[in-house]
C-alpha cells in the first residue's frame, strides 16, 4: 500500500505550489525526514512535514508522484525545528518551503543517499572532554552576580555590560555550566558579523576543545557548512558559533542561546525571508526550553524597553555590568568643534597632536569613518557633473587604489575619466571623504612622526576593500594585536567586538550625517556605533587611565554627544523612547513594509496603491486597526535599472498587523495579475523593518 506524505519544497510564497505537496511513499515517513522528490522536470530536496489532520485526502483521480529517495541515514529534523520554521514563515510572510530549505546547507540539496552516507562517516562522535579551566581568570563581583542570576532564573536575559566589562567570559562560564549539567546539551552562540567569528571561535576552542566547537556562517565553503551542520544535527558538536543563519541550525540538545551584540542590525536578514535572528533566538528558546541571553553595551531600544531588573519584572531579566574589568576605566570623550577649525580640515590640530603623542609612546590609535573608498563622489567644478551611476539613483564611489568609479549598489565600475565626460574639463576633483583618503592623508601628516625605535609610523586600513582576499582580515588583525600597527583606519568592521589591547585613542572623523537623518533609527545606530568604537580604547587596564575618544563634529552640543561624553546609554535610551512613545513609533507600534520592484516607478507605486485600495474595499481582517500609508519611492529608488517603491503598514497591535498581512496576501497576488501591473517584477513584505 502506498502512503501519502506531505513534503515541503523550496517554492516562493506567491506561487501556486507554496504549501506542502502530496507524494507517495512505499512506507510511512516520520515528519522531519529529508527526501528527494520530483518537481516539474527536476528532482529536488524536500522535508516531510506534519500532515494536517483536517485536510481532505487527495482526489482519487489525482496522480500522486512517488518519493524518489529517502535520506534515512540522517535523523529526522526535530519537531521544535519544524515549529520554528513554521512560525518564521507565518510571521515574516514567506512560504514554508522557502524558509525550511533555505535553513539547510546548500550542499545538502544536491546529495544522494550514498553521498550523504559518506559525509556522515566523517562526522565522528567526540568523547566528553572536560573544559580547560586551568587558567580561568578571577571573576569580578559584577560577573559573579550576573552568572548567579543566570543560574537562579529562567530568563530570557539581557546582559547590559559596558565595553570591556567581561561579557565574553560570562558567556563562556554560562556555556560551561549548561554543558556540565547535561552530557547531551548543546549551546548556540551568535555574533552579528563574520569577521567577529574567528576570535570568538579561538576563545571557545581554547576553553572547550576544537572538536566540540563548530562555526556556521556564509563565509564558509559549502562542504565546510555541511560538515558543521551535520555535527550540530548529530549532537557531535556541543557548541555552534555563527551569524544570523545559525539560528536555524538543527540542534537536538539545545539548552542555551547567546546573542552577542544583540543590537546589531546585521541580525536582520535583508533578502528572501527577512527575519530577525535575534527575535527568532528568543522564540526558539521558548519553544525548546533553552535559556536565552542577549548581550550588548548598547542594547536595541526594543530590548531595553522590554527589560527590567529582577525585582521589577519584565519580558527580559536585565543583568547589569557597568564597570570594566580590573582597574580599567572607560575612555575620556573629547569633542572637537570643527566650526573652529580650518574650513576643509580633515583632522583637527589637537587630534593630530594626540595621535603623534600616542605614536611616540608606542601606543596605537584608531580612526573610524563608516565610508569606504577614497571619496563618495567625483565632480566637475565647471559644469556640475558628478559621478552618478547610470543604472542607479546613486553616485559611484571613487577608489583611488585602482583608479575606478564603483557603484556600491549594483557593482558597475569603470576607469576614472581623464576629463569631465560632460564638458571636457580636466580639473575634476573629489567631493567628501572615504577611508582610502584618510589613510593617504594621515600618511602625509604623520610623515615626520617617529616610533620609539626611530622607525616611520605604520598605518593600516581595514575595510571591505582591503580584506577581499581570503585570510587578509585575519592577517591585518594579527598585525594590530602584535603591535606592528600605529594607526588603524577603518569602517565599522573595526568598531565593534574586537579586543585591541594597545589602542588608547579612538577618533570618529565625520559622524554628523546621522544626526538629522529621515530614518528615526539613525540616532540609535550612531550612538551605538560611537559607544562601541570608543570601547576599543583602553581595554588594557594599564593604559585605560589615559585612553580617549575624540569626536570631530560641527554640532558639539547635540544631546547625543552629551550622553556619549558621559557614557550614559540609559539617559540616551530614555530620551529616545520618550520621543518614540510620543510619535507612536516602535517599540510602541508595529510596522511592515511592502516593497515593489518594477520597470517604472509608476507601475511600482500603482501596484502598491491598488493593493491598498483593494484591502480597504474588501474590508479585510483587522484593516480598521492598521494604517496604510501612501506608496513612495525608496530612498535609493533605482538600482540596476529597477525602480523601487514601498508602502508602510503600521498598527498599535502586533496581532492585528499579523492578521491583516495574512489576509492581504491573496489580495496582493490577485492585484499583481491585473493587466495594468504587467511591468511589476516582484513584491515582498518586510515585517519589523529596520530601514524605512
Amino acid at each position: 500500500m502506498t502512503c501519502h506524505v506531505c513534503v515541503v519544497v523550496h517554492t516562493p510564497a506567491h506561487s501556486q505550489v507554496s504549501g506542502p505537496l502530496t507524494y507517495g511513499s512505499a512506507q510511512p515517513l516520520a515528519p522531519g525526514t529529508l527526501v528527494r522528490v520530483p518537481l516539474g522536470k527536476r528532482e529536488t530536496l524536500g522535508v516531510v512535514w506534519d500532515s494536517d489532520p483536517h485536510a481532505p485526502p487527495p482526489p482519487a483521480t489525482l496522480e500522486v508522484k512517488p518519493v524518489a529517495s529517502v535520506l534515512d541515514a540522517l535523523a529526522p529534523l526535530p519537531a521544535a525545528w519544524r515549529d520554528l520554521v513554521a512560525f518564521s514563515a507565518r510571521y515574516y510572510q514567506r512560504s514554508l518551503g522557502e524558509v525550511a530549505l533555505a535553513a539547510l546547507p546548500p550542499q545538502l540539496r544536491d546529495l544522494g543517499v550514498e553521498q550523504l552516507a559518506r559525509r556522515l562517516k566523517r562526522v565522528k562522535e567526540t568523547a566528553p572532554a572536560a573544559p580547560n579551566t586551568t587558567d580561568l581568570i578571577a571573576l569580578s563581583a559584577e560577573q559573579q552576580s550576573a552568572i548567579g542570576q543566570f543560574d537562579a532564573e529562567n530568563g530570557p536575559f539581557l546582559l547590559f555590560g559596558a565595553t570591556g566589562s567581561g561579557k565574553t567570559e560570562v558567556y563562556l562560564r554560562c556555556v560551561q555550566r549548561v554543558l556540565d549539567a547535561d552530557p547531551a546539551a548543546q549551546a548556540l552562540v551568535m555574533v552579528p558579523e563574520i569577521n567577529l567569528t574567528p576570535q570568538l571561535e579561538a576563545r571557545f576552542q581554547a576553553r572547550f576543545g576544537a572538536e566540540r566547537v563548530v562555526s556556521i556562517h556564509s563565509g564558509m565553503t559549502h562542504p565546510q557548512r555541511l560538515r558543521s551542520w551535520l555535527a550540530a544535527h548529530s549532537g557531535a558538536a556541543r557548541i555552534v558559533l555563527g551569524t544570523r543563519m545559525a539560528v536555524f541550525a538543527s540542534m537536538p540538545g539545545l539548552r542555551l542561546i547567546i546573542v552577542d551584540e544583540e543590537h546589531d542590525p546585521s541580525y536582520k536578514q535583508q533578502e528572501g525571508a527577512r527575519y530577525s535572528a535575534r527575535d527568532l533566538a528568543v522564540y526558539r528558546g521558548k519553544l525548546e526550553g533553552a535559556k536565552v541571553m542577549l548581550g550588548s553595551a548598547t542594547p536595541s531600544l526594543e530590548s531595553w524597553h522590554h527589560s527590567r531588573p529582577a525585582a521589577e519584572g519584565g519580558r527580559y531579566l536585565r543583568l547589569s555590568m557597568p564597570s570594566r574589568i580590573g582597574e580599567g576605566s572607560l575612555p575620556l570623550v573629547r569633542r572637537v568643534d570643527m566650526n573652529q577649525q580650518p574650513r576643509r580640515a580633515v583632522f583637527s590640530t589637537p587630534l593630530l597632536a594626540a595621535i603623534r603623542e600616542r605614536v611616540a609612546r608606542g601606543e596605537q590609535s584608531m580612526v573610524f569613518l563608516n565610508r569606504r573608498g577614497y571619496a563618495p563622489v567625483l565632480g566637475c567644478n565647471d559644469c556640475g557633473w558628478k559621478s552618478e551611476c547610470p543604472h542607479c539613483s546613486a553616485f559611484r564611489v571613487f577608489h583611488k587604489i585602482d583608479r575606478s568609479l564603483r557603484c556600491h549598489h549594483c557593482g558597475f565600475a569603470e576607469r576614472v575619466p581623464h576629463a569631465c565626460p560632460a564638458c571636457g574639463n580636466t580639473d575634476i576633483s573629489t567631493i567628501g571623504r572615504g577611508t582610502e583618503l584618510l589613510e593617504e592623508h594621515l600618511a602625509e601628516l604623520l610623515a615626520d612622526t617617529r616610533r620609539p625605535d626611530g622607525s616611520a609610523v605604520r598605518i593600516v586600513r581595514i575595510d571591505a576593500d582591503s580584506t577581499k582576499l581570503k585570510g587578509a582580515l585575519e592577517a591585518q588583525l594579527a598585525q594590530v594585536h602584535a603591535g606592528e600597527v600605529d594607526v588603524l583606519v577603518g569602517t565599522q568592521m573595526i568598531a565593534k567586538g574586537h579586543d585591541f589591547r594597545h589602542i588608547t585613542l579612538v577618533a570618529a572623523v565625520q559622524p554628523d550625517g546621522a544626526l538629522f537623518s529621515s530614518d528615526f533609527r539613525a540616532p540609535e545606530r550612531l550612538f551605538s556605533l560611537l559607544m562601541q568604537a570608543g570601547g576599543r580604547a583602553g581595554r588594557d587596564a594599564a593604559h585605560s587611565a589615559r585612553s580617549e575618544m575624540w569626536v570631530q563634529t560641527q554640532h558639539p552640543t547635540h544631546p547625543l554627544f552629551e550622553a556619549l561624553k558621559r557614557h550614559d546609554y540609559i539617559a540616551f535610551a530614555t530620551q529616545q523612547l520618550e520621543e518614540r512613545a510620543t510619535a507612536g513609533m516602535p517599540p510602541f507600534a508595529f510596522q511592515a513594509l511592502v516593497r515593489a520592484d518594477a520597470r517604472t516607478q509608476e507601475v511600482a507605486q500603482g501596484f502598491l496603491g491598488a493593493a491598498s485600495a483593494a484591502a480597504v474595499a474588501a474590508a479585510l481582517d483587522s484593516v480598521a486597526q492598521v494604517t496604510l500609508y501612501p506608496a513612495v519611492p525608496m530612498t535609493i529608488q533605482r538600482v540596476a535599472n529597477i525602480e523601487r517603491a514601498q508602502m508602510l503598514v503600521e498598527s498599535p497591535s502586533r496581532a492585528a498587523l499579523q492578521r491583516f498581512l495574512a489576509a492581504w496576501h491573496s489580495t496582493l497576488q490577485q492585484t499583481r495579475q491585473q493587466p495594468e501591473h504587467k511591468g511589476l517584477i516582484r513584491w515582498a513584505v518586510d515585517v519589523d523593518p529596520l530601514v524605512i
